[in-house]
């Protein structure tokens, strides 16, 4: 399918009752308001495609930005495409999730991980610390720094009730993805968790809650999955 009739599909699957959601959430136009069933059901038109992925992000509207993550390959991303997609990523849905899992899965997840979360933009420190969250839930842990994961659960421990909020829920996520996904750190990431007990996050009209870490880790700890780690994490 060409871009014109992807945007097509798009507008014809929206609906205002999704509409309303996402702008609650803080959204802003243009989108149509597809649900994300909806968007994957198309992710076989676009996955082929890199080009026409980089050009449903690059309209700059949600639903098609959202597609355009769903469907790209991680390994064909660019550095210099990541940077521009995080840039354009101007609220959380995109930041914490279209951006962040495709540099989690490619090639220079860390190393942008740890570029954005040294940022004052907002979106750009939201787009770190999901990316690093979201790298650990994907990456053996041979392969992890542990002294690195363990610095950054102290910061979260320090910082966490002061920083921004957006970035308060993906540092709360941090400490989760560490509980969960390394077993090695998984006591350390639960004393981090019962430190900052729950973090408040303005989540705007909506009925979303910010999920306590330690309630979150226990709850894995007793169906025995800690340490299992995903195929992949976009979503």
């Amino acid at each position: 399918m060409t871009y014109e009739e992807i945007m097509q599909q798009l507008e014809e699957l929206g609906s205002e009752q999704t509409k309303k959601i996402y702008d609650n959430h803080g959204v802003k136009e243009p989108f149509y308001g597809v649900k994300i069933g909806d968007l994957k059901k198309l992710v076989k038109y676009v996955k082929k495609n890199h080009e026409l992925a980089l050009d449903l992000y690059d309209s700059g509207n949600h639903d098609a930005m959202y597609l355009a993550g769903l469907s790209v390959n991680p390994k064909l991303m660019t550095k210099e495409t990541l940077l521009e997609w995080a840039r354009k990523a101007y609220w959380y849905m995109v930041a914490e999730y279209t951006v962040a899992q495709v540099a989690a899965e490619g090639d220079y997840a860390l190393e942008l991980a740890r570029e954005w979360m040294k940022s004052d933009d907002e979106m750009l420190a939201v787009c770190g610390w999901s990316t690093y969250a979201n790298y650990l839930s994907i990456t053996p842990d041979e392969k992890l720094d542990f002294a690195e994961i363990r610095s950054l659960l102290n910061e979260v421990k320090t910082t966490i009730h002061e920083e921004r909020n957006r970035v308060r829920y993906v540092m709360n996520g941090f400490v989760i993805s560490v509980g969960t996904y390394v077993p090695e750190l998984t006591d350390e990431a639960k004393k981090v968790a019962d430190s900052i007990g729950k973090v408040q996050v303005d989540v705007g009209n909506t009925a979303c809650k910010v999920p306590v870490a330690s309630d979150y880790i226990k709850k894995v700890e007793e169906k025995n999955k800690v340490g299992m780690k995903r195929k992949t994490c976009i979503c």
